[in-house]
């Protein structure tokens, strides 16, 4: 029984997010119908990240089994026609039986994107978070530097997380300006539910001047949820690659 493994493109704008749900279109209900229509096979598909309702993917990982044995641009082509226009598979291959999408990773990488202009965005809505006034990227990047490293994020995890622990090893957060945009990118092994919009959320208190970067040190290691500033929407999200 071959095992693929799926790259894959997808705007999550009009979907509920990556898990199949009663209560509209996601990126495994979509797949793995698309599965069922060119191969005959009902099959779960497993993600390398559960993203959230309004969340993107440049670069997500997932695999499944089959019993029939295809080539991985069979697969490919297949599910691009079935799937669209909502999700894209870039790439199909056949990975050994023992990887996992979720499991076997090293580390995850995302992106947030956020547009600091007047106008609103017309040919990016539903894709950036849209604030009206200038950010200071140079502070938010200064004050970022304090998550990096081993620590409990309990103040940027969502209430109703399900992991075993919220303690993460956060190996990146940078913060840098893209012409209108502030661009801010967060790597590890694994987040927390809601960790990086948590996170992006209170950086941008740091950018407003509202918060001191020691505010922002103070709110991490206080462990108490009340203490993070408003979530970030989930249309500035991305992500990006999965390593392995």
């Amino acid at each position: 029984m071959p095992r693929y493994r799926l790259t894959l493109e997808y705007d999550g704008s009009s979907l509920v997010g990556w898990q199949r749900q009663d209560n509209g279109a996601s990126v495994q209900g979509i797949l793995e119908d698309a599965i069922a229509s060119f191969s005959g096979e009902r099959i779960t598909v497993t993600g390398a990240g559960r993203t959230d309702a309004g969340v993107h993917a440049l670069g997500q990982v997932a695999h499944f089994d089959l019993v029939k044995d295809f080539t991985g641009d069979k697969v490919r082509d297949a599910l691009n026609h079935f799937a669209r226009p909502h999700v894209a598979v870039l790439e199909a291959t056949i990975a050994a039986t023992d990887f996992h999408a979720r499991f076997s990773a090293t580390a995850r990488h995302y992106l947030y994107r956020i547009l600091t202009r007047r106008a609103p965005p017309v040919l990016e809505a539903c894709k950036v978070w849209h604030v009206v006034h200038a950010l200071d990227a140079d502070a938010m990047h200064d004050a970022a530097q304090a998550m990096i490293g081993q620590h409990d994020f309990t103040t940027f995890r969502a209430a109703e997380c399900q992991a075993k622990s919220p303690i993460k090893t956060l190996g990146r957060l940078d913060v840098r300006r893209a012409a209108d945009e502030i661009h801010i990118e967060a790597s590890a092994r694994s987040f927390l539910h809601h960790q990086v919009r948590s996170m992006v959320g209170s950086l941008k208190l740091v950018g407003e001047g509202k918060w001191s970067p020691r505010d922002l040190a103070d709110s991490l290691a206080a462990k108490d949820r009340t203490r993070c500033g408003p979530v970030a929407p989930s249309d500035g999200l991305y992500l990006v690659r999965v390593d392995y």
